[in-house]
């Protein structure tokens, strides 16, 4: 169960010449999509010794995530201790799990923390994910993120998490999308890139779909619902959309993409939610961190938190599960 850098299980998408007649007369409907997605959220449940096996495979995927104005090399090394160990030992003995060799899926951070993430994780295998292309917004001139990714790649990041420019999705400007998203696969080099759409800055379903579509094409390793700093992150049909682009684009090309919803995403109950639409969606292979993460600062916290309540019977307040 331990987890592995993307590389590891499956062919690296390469990307596609565009080809918008692939996305171009897709309208996905809202109110399907939410009626679909209440069945995740609303009927599906797992218990006891299942519903703890399900939070460790969520742990594994989880890119435990400080991007604050606040951050600081000591409060980023203390974050990679706490992706080395994610749950208390006593609490993974008691469960028979202690020799799994437990982590995070990645640690995600600015440009600026990568070396000290780097250095605070040597050894560990995690990669270091950085955001990069002028994140969140991603409105600075396209030199200046495309050096921006150089600059986090060549500071140790394995995986990047790049923005696009919503106004090329809201004017239905595909073709420079395309070119964006290229041009910044291209500096990643061989670091893995995360297209993050901003989806709650997309205005429609359709608009999500087809900027999946466009940014999978493009070459990107994984597609992204949001920065986390939009009024609306990650949610399930948003979430679906994309998994529908994503199963489209494998039908038609053979690659796997990878999935992260980011936002909002804070208690164990939304962990086992996304692991249910993945495995509904996309199945078996999609629960693994090599196509499947969740980019989140609080969540591991309620999840060690339910994992000692399977353990003893209680549950402890939050603030004794602190991330660092």
């Amino acid at each position: 169960m331990k987890a592995h850098a993307m590389p590891d299980s499956h062919p690296r998408n390469p990307g596609t010449p565009f080809a918008p007649d692939w996305f171009e007369e897709m309208q996905v409907n809202r109110t399907a999509a939410e009626r679909r997605a209440t069945t995740i959220s609303g009927s599906r449940s797992v218990k006891k010794d299942h519903q703890a096996a399900w939070l460790l495979r969520a742990i594994q995927c989880i890119d435990l995530t400080t991007l604050s104005g606040d951050d600081t090399p000591g409060k980023v090394r203390r974050l990679c201790a706490k992706a080395r160990q994610p749950v208390r030992p006593d609490l993974l003995e008691a469960m028979g799990v202690g020799d799994i060799g437990l982590t995070t899926g990645a640690v995600c951070v600015y440009p600026t923390m990568v070396p000290h993430a780097v250095a605070a994780l040597q050894g560990s295998g995690i990669p270091v994910a950085s955001v990069a292309t002028g994140f969140p917004a991603g409105l600075t001139p396209l030199s200046q993120r495309l050096a921006e990714i150089t600059y986090a790649v060549e500071a140790g990041a394995s995986e990047i998490d790049i923005v696009i420019t919503r106004e090329h999705v809201l004017l239905g400007n595909w073709q420079a999308l395309y070119d964006e998203v290229a041009a910044m696969r291209a500096a990643c080099g061989e670091a893995h890139m995360k297209a993050i759409l901003a989806t709650g800055e997309l205005g429609t379903l359709t608009n999500v779909y087809r900027a999946s579509m466009v940014a999978m094409q493009a070459g990107s390793d994984f597609i992204k619902t949001s920065t986390g700093k939009e009024t609306e992150n990650a949610t399930l049909p948003v979430s679906l959309t994309m998994l529908r682009a994503l199963r489209d684009y494998g039908e038609r090309t053979g690659y796997r993409i990878g999935f992260k919803p980011a936002g909002g995403l804070r208690a164990a109950k939304d962990a086992l939610a996304w692991l249910a639409l993945m495995k509904e969606e996309l199945g078996q292979p999609w629960l693994r961190p090599d196509l499947f993460r969740i980019g989140a600062s609080t969540l591991l916290g309620d999840i060690e938190r339910q994992l000692e309540h399977h353990v003893t019977g209680r549950y402890a307040s939050a603030d004794h599960h602190a991330l660092s």
